[in-house]
């Protein structure tokens, strides 16, 4: 085939393979968005964002069990494991009648008292795992502190002295 045989251009296939193309990028510019603002806007690489997802709904849902009172229940969540009641003798590092010290409304070792709400206010990866900082009861002082093993799927608080800076 030569020059002069070369078949007739087709605008038609042309504007379709340019319609797919623009609509595949655009629907993945708005698929990373959406993963983005889904996140929690993280401030992170887009590799740890589904650390913040995660970590964000784990917390979201240990406070709000705290909140309804069902301590056991929050525990559960505190060490990734529903079943927790059914083999006790795995969490000595942190068992339940310590968190009941630590989470109950009517313990002396909670300084928050009665919770009620809460807000997450910020996140951060800090090393392998991810730091948040959360509000409680609309308070304008110091953020509970708390982390997030993703690996594990477990919360803890955060060691002393490490904490998310939340500005002036």
């Amino acid at each position: 085939m030569t020059l002069m045989d070369a078949p007739a251009f087709d605008y038609v296939r042309d504007r379709r393979r340019s319609v797919i193309l623009y609509a595949s990028v655009g629907l993945v510019l708005v698929l990373f968005v959406g993963w983005w603002l889904v996140a929690g806007r993280p401030v992170d690489f887009p590799w740890n964002w589904n650390n913040h997802l995660l970590g964000r709904s784990a917390v979201n849902r240990f406070l709000t069990a705290v909140e309804k009172n069902d301590l056991p229940g929050a525990y559960g969540i505190w060490i990734h494991d529903k079943d927790w009641q059914q083999h006790q003798a795995q969490n000595e590092a942190y068992p339940f009648s310590r968190f009941q010290e630590d989470w109950s409304p009517t313990s002396p070792d909670n300084e928050y008292g009665v919770i009620q709400s809460h807000q997450i206010v910020a996140t951060r990866m800090y090393g392998n795992v991810l730091m948040l900082a959360v509000m409680i009861d609309g308070r304008k002082s110091k953020a509970l502190n708390l982390d997030y093993d993703p690996k594990a799927h477990t919360l803890s608080f955060s060691p002393p002295g490490v904490e998310i800076y939340l500005g002036p």
